[in-house]
C-alpha cells in the first residue's frame, strides 16, 4: 500500500480506474431500474441491451485517438488532452441523463444514455493506451490492479450509492452525484504526468485499422476449428447474458424495493463475484482450462434456477440473498476460466489487439439477442423465461465438449485448449 503514497502514478490509475466504473451501470442496472420504477414495458427493457454497445466496438474509433490530436487543451499533451477532452462532456451527458423522464420520454432517455456510453468507452480507450504508456513493464500489473481497484469502488458508489441516493435527493440528484465523481478522474488528469509519445512509423487510418482489426482476425482463423472456438466464444455467456438484463423489473415485479436491490443486488452481489474470480483461478489451475470451462459453465448455466426458486418463494430476502450469492459466484467462477480461455487463444504476435478483439466480438451478439429478453419474459412469464436462460447454456457447452474431444488439453502444460503453439 505505501508503494500507493510513494509513485502518485498509481494513485493516478486508481483515480481514472474510478472514473472509469462510473458510467457503466448508468447505462445498465441503474438504468434498467429506474425504467422499471417508471412502468415502461419488459420489451422496451430488454433493448436496452443495445445501448452498451459501443463498449463492445470501441476498438473502430480507438485508432483516431492514437492518430489524431485531442480537440481541446493540447498543451496537456497527447493522452492528458483526450481524456480532458472526453471527461467533462462525459459529466454533462450524465447530469443530463438525470434531467430526462422515462415515464413521459423514454426514447430521450436511452439516447442520452448512448451518448454516455459512447463517451465512456472512448475514456475506457485513452485510459488503457496512458497505463501501458505511463507504466514500466514490470509495473504493469500492480497498475493494472490499483486500475481495477478503483473500477470496482466506482461500480459501488455509483450502483448502490446511486440508488440509495433517489430516495434523498431523487433521480436527477442521482445522476448529478454521479456527473461529480467523474470529476475525479478530470482532477487526477491535471496532476497526472504525460508519458512520453513512443516513436511511431507515420500510417494511414486504413492501415491502423487492418493492423489493428483485420491482421489478428486473419491470423485467429488459421487456428484448427477456428469457427467452432468462436462460436463457443459467443454463445459461453448467453444465459447469463439473457437473465441479467431482466433482473431490475423481476426483482421489482416480486416486491424488493430499491433499497433491497441496492443492498444485497450490488454490494453483496458485487463480493461474491470477487470470491468466485478468486476460487475460479485456483480452480483453473487445479483442473485446466478446458475443463474448469465445462465445470463453471454447467454451475452458471443451473445458477438461473435459482430465479425460479425466488419467483416462487416471492419477497423472501433470505431467498434474495441465496439467489445472488449463488448467481454471482458461480459467474465470477466461469468468468476467470472464460478469461483465461481467451487469453490462451491469443497469438503473441497480436496478444493485446486479438484478446481485445475476441472479447469485443464475444458482447456483441450478447447485447443484441438480449435485446429481445424482456419480448421473450412478457411472453413466456418469469418461470419459463428463466428456464429458457438455463437451456441457453447448452449450446456453448456442448461445442466445448467437442472440441475436448478433438483439441484435448495437453498434459503437464498451462497452454489452455484451442491455443496455438508459438510461431
Amino acid at each position: 500500500m505505501l508503494i500507493l503514497f510513494r509513485d502518485r502514478r498509481f494513485l493516478i490509475m486508481l483515480a481514472l480506474g474510478f472514473a472509469a466504473g462510473v458510467p457503466l451501470p448508468l447505462t445498465g442496472f441503474v438504468l434498467r431500474q429506474w425504467f422499471s420504477e417508471s412502468n415502461i414495458s419488459l420489451a422496451a427493457i430488454g433493448f436496452t441491451a443495445l445501448i452498451g454497445t459501443a463498449y463492445s466496438l470501441k476498438f473502430l474509433w480507438s485508432p483516431v485517438m492514437d492518430h489524431a490530436a485531442p480537440p481541446f487543451f493540447r498543451a496537456l499533451g497527447r493522452r492528458r488532452g483526450w481524456l480532458a477532452s472526453i471527461q467533462p462532456p462525459l459529466m454533462v451527458a450524465i447530469l443530463a441523463l438525470g434531467f430526462t423522464d422515462p415515464a413521459s420520454a423514454a426514447w430521450l432517455t436511452a439516447a442520452v444514455a448512448v451518448l454516455v456510453a459512447f463517451l465512456s468507452a472512448s475514456q475506457d480507450i485513452v485510459i488503457d493506451a496512458y497505463r501501458i504508456e505511463i507504466l514500466e513493464e514490470e509495473e504493469q500489473g500492480y497498475g493494472f490492479a490499483c486500475y481495477v481497484w478503483g473500477y470496482r469502488f466506482a461500480l459501488l458508489a455509483a450502483n448502490a450509492g446511486a440508488l440509495g441516493m433517489v430516495g434523498l435527493i431523487g433521480w436527477s440528484g442521482a445522476f448529478a452525484y454521479c456527473a461529480g465523481l467523474v470529476a475525479i478522474g478530470f482532477l487526477a488528469v491535471l496532476f497526472a504526468p504525460e508519458p512520453a509519445a513512443p516513436p511511431r512509423e507515420a500510417m494511414s487510418w486504413a492501415r491502423r485499422i487492418k493492423l489493428a482489426v483485420v491482421d489478428p482476425f486473419v491470423d485467429f482463423t488459421r487456428r484448427r476449428y477456428w469457427l467452432a472456438i468462436l462460436l463457443f466464444v459467443v454463445l459461453f455467456k448467453l444465459g447469463e447474458a439473457l437473465a441479467g438484463i431482466m433482473t431490475p423489473p423481476f426483482y421489482r415485479a416480486i416486491g424488493f424495493s430499491r433499497a433491497d436491490v441496492a443492498q444485497v443486488a450490488v454490494v453483496f452481489g458485487l463480493v461474491m463475484s470477487l470470491a468466485g474470480v478468486l476460487a475460479g483461478g485456483f480452480f483453473v489451475a487445479r483442473v485446466g482450462v478446458g475443463r474448469a470451462l465445462v465445470i463453471t459453465g454447467l454451475l452458471q448455466m443451473l445458477s438461473n434456477l435459482m430465479y425460479v426458486a425466488l419467483y416462487w418463494a416471492g419477497r423472501d430476502m433470505g431467498m434474495l440473498y441465496a439467489q445472488v450469492g449463488v448467481e454471482n459466484f458461480t459467474d465470477g467462477l466461469a468468468d476467470a476460466a472464460f478469461v483465461a480461455y481467451l487469453t490462451g487463444l491469443t497469438n503473441r504476435a497480436f496478444s493485446a489487439t486479438q484478446y481485445a478483439l475476441l472479447s469485443s466480438l464475444a458482447a456483441v451478439p450478447l447485447r443484441f439477442l438480449g435485446a429481445w429478453s424482456g419480448q421473450w419474459a412478457e411472453a413466456l412469464g418469469w418461470t419459463n423465461f428463466f428456464l429458457m436462460t438455463t437451456a441457453a447454456a447448452l449450446p456453448a457447452l456442448c461445442i466445448m465438449l467437442w472440441l475436448l474431444k478433438r483439441l484435448p488439453p495437453a498434459p503437464k502444460t498451462a497452454q489452455p485448449l484451442g491455443a496455438m503453439p508459438d510461431p
